[in-house]
């Protein structure tokens, strides 16, 4: 059969990933409001991963003829499955598709020691990059936060990582209750002084629906008011960048060279399948591109896929102001900014001038090397940005 030539499209470049999604978790965070699930009965791995193998089939069926670039596996916890199933995921996804031979696999893993003792299996099985939800450097902290695992837990599975793995990554969440710009500002050195090339710091938002929620509208948990929080966003800043890891996203740090390729792919508007409970996926069709969507119960996508052969409970053809809108939201959160002739391409006309103008005058974006950017002034108030050029 010949070779099949995936359709055409502004940016294809870009690569194309899959997002593996892991559904369960040992126990569910208070802040978190992502598709995860704890079930105390255990999961049968053996059945889902037969599942995730149909629907990896599926998929290719849906996207033929694309080389990989990235695979993310992503939670929930990635790590409390068996190395047998990750190692099953992985051989599915590279019977189903070419795979780069630089590609990156990421597997998103929480520092527990019984998981850091898997990682010799995770490394085995293909995954060549780990990225650990540490979340605090502070025993306390990780108690409010409901982790279940302690500093000296976190910064062992740090180490354990780097004696498996090239790349590494950590998350750390700011913007904790009661947290100081000088508090933050020594945890974070510390961090820096574990983290070998990157770091993802992300401020703590109070989602709808979870617990934070009702503790914060009962005034149980106060968040730190704007001007804090824009101190420790200041401060975020200014220690990572001194340090050698400069941010390329809003939220993530790395040294130069050292960016997660996946979320890369993310911001750039790159391809991608989601597979897995509730997984989101952008795949471009000879029609245009489509949304995807996977039904999010764990066991009814568990039931839908072995009858059908897929999760797949809702496509969305993206219309040219869709693509435009996404594209900026998306491109605009890296530092590198993004190329106007491909949103005029997406959009089906150009940026406004005389908007455009007027930001770069007000100092909240920045035009170089062809490219648009957001300022380190623009970059606290994107969403505000994006609305004003997308209008």
């Amino acid at each position: 059969m010949p070779p099949v030539t995936p359709p055409d499209h502004p940016t294809r470049d870009a690569g194309f990933g899959l997002y593996l999604h892991w559904p369960f978790c040992a126990a569910k965070c208070p802040y978190c409001d992502f598709n995860s699930h704890v079930r105390h009965g255990g999961v049968d791995q053996p059945r889902f991963l037969a599942a995730f193998e149909k629907e990896i089939a599926h998929a290719a069926a849906l996207a033929p003829g694309r080389t990989v670039t990235s695979i993310f596996l992503g939670g929930g916890t990635p790590s409390l499955m068996a190395p047998e199933t990750v190692a099953g995921l992985l051989d599915a996804v590279a019977g189903a598709w070419s795979i780069a031979s630089d590609a990156e696999v990421t597997l998103e893993a929480n520092p527990t020691s019984v998981e850091a003792g898997r990682f010799r299996g995770y490394r085995a099985a293909g995954v060549n990059r780990v990225s650990l939800g540490v979340q605090a450097l502070n025993d306390p902290d990780l108690k409010r936060l409901g982790r279940l695992h302690s500093v000296e837990e976190a910064l062992a599975a740090v180490r354990v990582a780097a004696t498996h793995f090239e790349r590494f990554s950590f998350d750390l969440i700011y913007a904790r209750p009661e947290q100081t710009p000088q508090a933050w500002g020594q945890e974070l050195r510390e961090a820096i002084a574990h983290a070998a090339e990157h770091l993802s710091l992300y401020q703590l938002t109070i989602e709808p629906g979870t617990p934070f929620f009702g503790l914060a509208q009962t005034g149980r948990l106060v968040p730190p008011d704007d001007d804090v929080a824009r101190a420790l966003y200041d401060v975020t800043q200014e220690i990572c960048s001194g340090a050698g890891l400069p941010a390329y996203e809003i939220s993530n740090h790395a040294k130069p060279g050292a960016e997660s390729r996946h979320n890369q792919l993310y911001w750039r508007y790159g391809e991608y399948a989601g597979i897995g409970p509730g997984a989101h996926g952008r795949l471009v069709w000879p029609e245009g591109r489509t949304g995807t969507l996977t039904e999010k119960a764990p066991e009814a996508w568990l039931a839908r896929v072995e009858r059908d052969g897929h999760g797949i409970v809702e496509t969305e053809a993206l219309s040219a102001e869709d693509q435009g809108d996404e594209f900026l939201m998306m491109g605009l959160r890296l530092a590198e900014g993004i190329d106007p002739a491909r949103y005029a391409a997406l959009k089906g006309r150009p940026l406004d001038a005389g908007r455009l103008a007027a930001l770069v005058a007000d100092g909240l974006v920045a035009q170089r090397d062809g490219r648009i950017a957001v300022t380190p002034r623009g970059a606290p108030v994107l969403n505000a940005v994006v609305a004003e050029l997308a209008a």
